[in-house]
């Protein structure tokens, strides 16, 4: 692939996360949060139509993998469907392709159906597989449709924070005592260091983080060692933050509204290539929770874990993490607390 070609996937995986996001923002005006069903339906319909059509005509004959249409093949349409190139099942096609988009039409039903709510996502991101047969997350794009934002991936190998319009607050600085002040519209995006002996972990907000809560609970006693300057001695001072969807859970860890995501309840890929790629092209550890590296498609898509964190916590949250899978503190499998598979926290 050419670099010019490279850049445009970048560049394409932002516009059309952006674009979705426009388009389900509309379809909250449209249909209004009164049938909250009715919107989640309309929703992912219409945002999942979008996204097939327009890697139909941009990219044909790419494979994509999306939790709506799950596989299928960009430009190709399954036998009596007139809609957009979306229904085919081309598993097959799929695992032997070299490029394979990976997209969630709408991450957070729950949270785009509930009128004020602004922690719901659309992603989009490309894998692929080289001649060699070495396969990676090419680009992505992660888009916060309320919240005015798209954190992407660049050609250059870095993120970046893209605004919708100029002049809005920073969302870093917002509700803090910093000044509101304004950014350009697109700026370099970072993971932050997490302050000295504190640790805030993006939890789910409706269904109870069981794992979580233990593993804060053990880092509170004490860690293997220090973050941000911390005696290894010493405990962390862990705060849960309830956020809606992993999209936006992810997100906040690289503005720095949280410092960590650690989710053990069962997610798909499409749940987090995306986020995953602008969290590593941003120089977040991204990892599963045993440290072993994310993998995406795979025939089984189920991808049952993750951690998301600045580099610096990473080994404290694995050795905590390790004692907790390797039963030292009790309790369940945290492979086993989620309520459905289906619904990532």
């Amino acid at each position: 692939m050419t670099e010019r070609a490279a850049a445009d996937d970048h560049a394409l995986a932002a516009e059309l996360a952006a674009a979705a996001g426009r388009l389900l923002l509309g379809v909250r005006d449209e249909v209004g949060f009164a049938d909250g069903r009715a919107l989640k339906d309309t929703g992912d319909l219409r945002s999942h139509e979008y996204l097939m059509a327009a890697l139909a005509e941009r990219c044909p004959g790419d494979a994509v993998l999306s939790e709506e249409g799950r596989s299928s093949v960009a430009g190709k349409r399954s036998q009596g469907d007139d809609r957009a190139p979306t229904r085919n099942t081309g598993e097959a096609e799929r695992l032997s392709a070299s490029r394979v988009w990976i997209v969630d039409p709408l991450d957070g039903t729950r949270e785009f159906s509930e009128e004020g709510r602004r922690d719901w996502a659309v992603h989009v991101a490309l894998w692929e597989r080289d001649a060699a047969g070495a396969a990676r997350l090419a680009a992505g794009a992660v888009a916060l449709p309320a919240q005015g934002l798209t954190l992407r991936t660049d050609a250059t190998g870095g993120a970046s924070l893209v605004r919708d319009a100029p002049g809005e607050p920073d969302p870093v600085t917002a509700g803090t005592d910093a000044a509101r002040r304004s950014l350009p519209r697109e700026v370099p995006l970072h993971v932050p260091a997490p302050d000295a002996g504190k640790l805030r972990i993006a939890v789910s907000r409706t269904r109870p983080p069981e794992f979580v809560q233990r593993l804060a609970e053990k880092l509170e006693k004490a860690v293997a060692g220090g973050v941000g300057g911390r005696p290894p001695s010493e405990g962390l001072d862990v705060e849960l933050v309830p956020i809606g969807s992993a999209g936006a859970k992810i997100s906040a860890v690289l503005l720095g509204e949280v410092d960590a995501y650690v989710h053990a309840g069962g997610q798909y890929e499409w749940d987090s290539a995306a986020p995953a790629a602008v969290a590593l092209a941003a120089g977040a550890h991204a990892s599963r929770i045993d440290g072993a590296p994310l993998e995406y498609n795979r025939k089984d898509p189920r991808l049952p874990d993750i951690l998301v964190c600045h580099p610096v916590s990473a080994s404290t949250l694995l050795t905590g993490i390790g004692t907790l899978l390797a039963g030292g503190s009790g309790g369940s499998s945290p492979h086993r607390e989620s309520v459905s598979d289906s619904l990532p926290g």
